[in-house]
Order: C-alpha cells, then structure tokens, then sequence
C-alpha cells in the first residue's frame, strides 16, 4: 500500500469512528451488532474490529453478555469539556440564573447544530410540576421555540435548503409543512421572539430569544412552562425577562 493509500484508508476509518459515536449518541440504549451494521451500513468484520477498539478505549461499551453496545463514559467526559471550555455558556451562567429566578421556570441555551438545536445548559423551575430537560439533549429546530427563533435569524432561501419541504412531526401541534413554518418566522422576525405551541411536547409551551453576539445567531435562549400554568399575565412577564436577560447577555458577550 502506498503512503497516500494508508493516509486514505486511515482518514476514512476516522470518519467511520465519527459517524459510529454519532450513530450512539443518536440512539440511546444498547444495540447488537447486527443492528449497528444496518444502520451504518459497514462490513460486519470491519465494525467488529472498530467497536472492539472504541470499546477498549473507553467510548464504547457494552452489556453483561459482551453482544450488545452502547456509547461509553469517555463520550461524556468529551462533552463535558466542551461545555465548560465554551465562553457563552461561561458568560451566560449569571444571566440564567437570574433569568430562572425571576421567571420561576425551567430555562435553557441552546446552539443550532444543522436543522436541531444543542441544549447547552438548563436551569431548573422552582415548580414540582416541570419539564423534564438535560444538557446534550438534541431536538428539531421547527418544532422548538429556540430553533425557530434561530431559524428567523436566517433567510427563507436558507431556510428552504435548511429544511424538507414537509419537517419531521413530533406532536399533533408541530408545523410540518416548510411555507406554513416560513410564513411563522416572518412574525417572530417581527416580534423579536419564538413560540412553540406544544409543538415538541404536549402540555408545554415556549418562548425562546436568539442572541446577536452573532450574525446569524447560533445561539439562543428559552423559558418553558407547562401550558397549565401559563396566564397572560404570567406569559409578559416571561417576554419581559426574556428581552431583558437577551440584552443582558449581549452585553456579556459583546467581545466574543
């Protein structure tokens, strides 16, 4: 074999590695090899060996009878990295916690990754009755408040090629047909802010914000409170807080 062929055939077991923990991350659980080779689509022999290596290494592992394989805690130790390396969320941690406490419901900062959206922290509402949230979590940006108020940050064009013309549907509520969803972001283009209509989960609405420390804006924030305990009153104080901790939050970043 030739140096460029080993540089090509050692690039190319990198990506399959990629792909593979993406494959994991994806789908929580433990899943038999058989499973694994369907969805990813290697040869079986050449997947054998891969996920034996990543086993020994740590990033992946596997049940008490050895056949089944899941992703392992070194991933998790990768992501941890990220979030306290990352400056906004670094910047961001005073503003949530005041954001949390002065609205008494659950917050998050999110950041698009592709056409979902990345939770990168979360606060926790003061309320027994809350939703259920954790960092790392990934959910279409349509049918979040915080994707679409990411996705208003963006031309329709972009968004078009962003997007199938008819989205994934995750509740009863969530807008599946691209336009329809297009012609919503014009007016959260207007008003400044996103809703989600228990579009991602029953019982449970959204307002979220992008930050502008940059153009587009990659990241955004949101407070979610179930639909039951939403009063007009209580929903301008949340818009309220919101514009506040965004403004908050461009000043703190001003220099990212």
């Amino acid at each position: 074999m030739s140096g460029t062929e080993a540089q090509g055939a050692q690039v190319k077991s990198a990506v399959r590695t990629v792909e593979l923990l993406e494959f994991f991350a994806h789908r929580p659980g433990m899943h038999t090899l058989a499973g694994v080779q369907e969805a990813v689509g290697y040869p079986k022999s050449s997947l054998y060996m891969l996920l034996r290596t990543l086993t020994d290494l740590g990033w992946v592992e596997t049940d008490a009878t050895g056949t089944r394989y899941g992703i392992g805690v070194r991933a998790l130790l990768v992501g941890s990295s990220y979030i306290d390396s990352d400056e906004v969320v670094t910047a961001a941690r005073p503003v949530l916690d005041r954001l949390a406490e002065e609205t008494t419901e659950t917050i998050h900062l999110a950041r698009l990754d592709g056409t979902d959206v990345v939770y990168l922290a979360t606060r926790q509402s003061q309320h027994y009755l809350r939703p259920f949230a954790r960092v790392g979590r990934r959910l279409p940006a349509h049918s979040t408040s915080l994707g679409k108020a990411l996705l208003a940050a963006r031309s329709d064009e972009e968004v078009r090629a962003m997007l199938p013309p008819h989205p994934a549907r995750v509740t009863d509520n969530t807008l599946t047909d691209r336009e329809a969803l297009i012609e919503e972001l014009h007016l959260v283009r207007e008003q400044g802010y996103a809703v989600d209509r228990e579009e991602n989960t029953l019982g449970l609405r959204c307002f979220g914000i992008a930050l502008p420390y940059r153009t587009p804006a990659r990241d955004a924030i949101s407070c979610s409170v179930p639909a039951a305990r939403l009063t007009p009153a209580h929903e301008q104080r949340i818009k309220t807080a919101l514009f506040d901790a965004r403004d908050r939050l461009a000043h703190a970043t001003r220099a990212l």
